[in-house]
């Protein structure tokens, strides 16, 4: 689905303009991705969890030369899905 599919289609479920239902996309995405930038948890009931995750500092290769590199360790956005999303995917067919 697209990003345009989307707001088509929470502007017919809620019967609500196009240009409403795409600021009420935006909003929720600046709210979860600042809420989780500032090391805070988004849980939607049923849905799931916005989290800040950590990736441990690693050793890497450079595809360029072969050599050897480190890649330091990175904050990245994760998301756990909740109790009733995993079960609708187990009851699809």
């Amino acid at each position: 689905m697209t990003h345009r599919e989307l707001i088509r289609e929470l502007a017919e479920e809620l019967g609500v303009s196009k240009a409403q239902a795409e600021r009420s996309i935006k909003k929720l995405s600046q709210i979860v991705m600042t809420e989780v930038k500032a090391g805070h948890k988004v849980g939607i009931t049923g849905f799931g969890v916005f989290y800040r995750g950590k990736r441990a500092a690693r050793a890497g290769i450079n595809p360029m030369t072969g050599g050897k590199i480190k890649i330091g360790a990175m904050d990245l956005p994760k998301f756990r899905a909740g109790s009733t999303f995993k079960e609708m995917l187990r009851k699809s067919p």
